[in-house]
C-alpha cells in the first residue's frame, strides 16, 4: 500500500448560504494580494474572471464586509488589492486552517495510522 495522508477540505457556510469562505477564496485573497491584479490571479489560479469575481462577491456579500478593493485602470489595467478586513480574514483563516490541520494530522496518528503501516 502506498502511504497514506490525511487531506481534508475546510469552508465556512452560514444557514442559507454554502461555501461562503473557504481553502478557495483564501487562495483567491492571497493571489490578490501578490499579484495586486484579479486578471493577474484568475490566470495564476487558472479560473475565469469571471468566476473568482462572483467568488470574491459572494464572500463580501455574506460577511458583509469588503475585502477587496479595485481601482480601473487605463493603459495599464487596473489594480486590485486587500482591503484591512481582507487581510484580516487571510490571517484569521492561515490561522485557523493550520489549527485543523494540526488537529486532522493528530486524528490520524491516534486512529489511522496504525491501520496503514
Amino acid at each position: 500500500m502506498k502511504k497514506l495522508r490525511a487531506k481534508f477540505k475546510l469552508w465556512l457556510s452560514t444557514r442559507d448560504i454554502e461555501g461562503v469562505f473557504g481553502d478557495g477564496k483564501w487562495r483567491l485573497l492571497k493571489a490578490i494580494e501578490s499579484t495586486g491584479s484579479l486578471a493577474k490571479t484568475s490566470e495564476l489560479l487558472r479560473i475565469s474572471y469571471r468566476k473568482a469575481w462572483g467568488d470574491l462577491k459572494k464572500a463580501q456579500d455574506a460577511l458583509n464586509v469588503p475585502l477587496v478593493e479595485k481601482h480601473r485602470g487605463g493603459i495599464h489595467g487596473g489594480q486590485s488589492a486587500l482591503t484591512e478586513q481582507g487581510k484580516k480574514w487571510v490571517t484569521a483563516y492561515t490561522r485557523f486552517h493550520g489549527d485543523i490541520e494540526k488537529a486532522v494530522e493528530k486524528a490520524y496518528e491516534k486512529h489511522i495510522r496504525k491501520l496503514a503501516e
